[in-house]
């Protein structure tokens, strides 16, 4: 038993250590401009999160420091993740700057720090089952490009591993923060695929498995990508 259990421990460190973020697909001009704060239009968000903290949450909290590193959790049976969290006491519409600002400020706290989320085995396997099924009229699955073709070009990009571990992430094409479940739903789109409501149990359950996908990976908030 203790073979078997070195074994895939082994196997887990080797699956974490192949693990890449997106950065390493980056240009040099997105690597400049994550690298520096007071180049990176990301932290506007985090500066506006910093306030909004200060106004609405540090009366209870006081630091951050690692808390996102375990998000999204499996809470009294569901799904939570960090922007769920923000949320539970003001609901601020998905996608508000509001939203993406606080996020982006509690994930800043953690960057540089590694992934660390370890869901119940039966809500991570649907996720897997989501992340492997294909979809849309595209008829592909997210694996299909960020699991066995990464690395390789589409166009004028270059196919990364999909890893989360910079959202919220500011994206050029959208000239503004983001979160990661927008993301999903612009690949989604992209395949025709029928799009989920915010904050369904499809694409909690995507969203879970992607960032245990990225176990070992440290936080980049606030990244940017193209």
């Amino acid at each position: 038993m203790r073979k078997y259990l070195v074994l895939a421990a082994l196997l887990a460190c080797t699956a974490e250590a192949q693990n890449r973020s997106g950065l390493e697909f980056a240009s040099e001009e997105i690597r400049r401009l994550q690298a520096s704060d007071a180049e990176n239009p990301g932290m506007l968000w985090v500066d506006q999160g910093a306030k909004l903290f200060a106004q609405k949450c540090a009366s209870c909290h006081i630091s951050m420091k690692g808390v996102a590193t375990r998000y999204p959790a499996v809470e009294n049976g569901r799904i939570v993740t960090l922007e769920a969290k923000v949320r539970h006491k003001e609901a601020f519409a998905y996608e508000s700057d509001e939203l993406l600002a606080l996020t982006a400020y509690i994930a800043n706290q953690s960057r540089g720090m590694p992934i660390k989320v370890n869901p119940p085995a039966e809500k991570l396997d649907i996720g897997r089952k989501a992340y492997y099924s294909r979809r849309g009229q595209m008829n592909l699955a997210c694996a299909h490009c960020h699991e066995q073709n990464w690395g390789k070009h589409l166009g004028a990009e270059t196919l990364s591993q999909g890893q989360p571990n910079g959202y919220p992430a500011y994206r050029l094409e959208w000239q503004k923060m983001g979160s990661l479940e927008r993301r999903i739903r612009a690949c989604m789109f992209g395949l025709h695929a029928e799009l989920p409501p915010y904050g369904s149990d499809t694409m909690l359950e995507l969203e879970l498995f992607l960032v245990w996908r990225a176990n070992g990976l440290p936080i980049e908030t606030p990244a940017v990508r193209r």
